[in-house]
């Protein structure tokens, strides 16, 4: 039952926010009779609400839940004054995400008015090759997670400095000595990104990154205001986390 209604709410995502009983059992895989019973069930408890055209919705009881959880929400709520400086010294798109099992989650954003066009959105998810967050968590993640992730790589899908397996190698062990990516796309809008780690501790438990325009050789200028700010950060959750040890 749980695994239904998951699936259920799976079939939302940016492009389809708003959808039909029938558009979420072809979406989800499930019948219409099991589709509709479910959704009833989860408008009941606020987990999607129903549109007087009779469409449904996500419903406000899962960001009442979603806001608890460490990893999303508390990381952003310590982040946010970081993240904050830098997006005044950059005046770009300011990215903190997470990984989550093979795929990087963003858990916040934020752009300028005039910055580059992006896709990326609050909640979204990425493939841990495509940005330059997703390398970073990528290049420090347990190794079987790198070894899925390589086994799994299609070339042409990623970085545009990418062409192949050995080049993501390549890459992801310069971002383990250099403790930041550099990271370039023409698609769909040509920008370039620099990422570095936030660590709590030992532990690589985010990554942050400024995406901008590309605008020739060595852009973007702020890799050393991304790298200083995610030290910053780092320092931040660690002394926070030595604070929660009990003595």
């Amino acid at each position: 039952m749980i695994d239904r209604a998951f699936a259920l709410l799976g079939a939302f995502d940016g492009d389809h926010r708003a959808q039909t009983l029938a558009e979420l059992a072809q979406r989800s895989g499930t019948p219409r009779s099991s589709a509709l019973r479910l959704a009833r069930s989860l408008v009941r408890v606020g987990a999607l609400e129903r549109l007087d055209d009779g469409r449904y919705v996500v419903g406000l009881r899962l960001l009442e839940t979603a806001s608890l959880a460490p990893r999303g929400h508390g990381l952003r709520a310590v982040a946010m004054p970081y993240m904050e400086d830098l997006f005044h010294v950059t005046r770009q798109h300011v990215l903190l995400a997470v990984r989550d099992q093979g795929e990087a989650l963003l858990v916040e954003r934020l752009s300028a008015r005039d910055a580059s066009p992006v896709r990326y959105r609050v909640g979204g998810r990425l493939p841990l090759t495509s940005t330059g967050v997703g390398l970073v968590l990528l290049a420090f993640a347990p190794r079987h997670v790198q070894d899925e992730a390589v086994a799994a790589y299609e070339p042409g899908r990623g970085d545009d400095d990418i062409h192949g397996l050995e080049d993501l190698r390549r890459v992801l062990a310069q971002v383990r000595r250099g403790e930041h990516a550099v990271g370039r796309q023409d698609r769909p809008f040509r920008v370039t990104t620099v990422a570095a780690p936030v660590r709590d501790g030992d532990e690589v438990v985010a990554a942050l990154s400024v995406v901008g325009p590309d605008t020739g050789p060595g852009s973007p200028g702020y890799g050393p205001a991304v790298r200083a700010t995610a030290r910053a950060l780092s320092r931040r959750l660690t002394e926070d986390s030595g604070r929660a040890v009990p003595r």
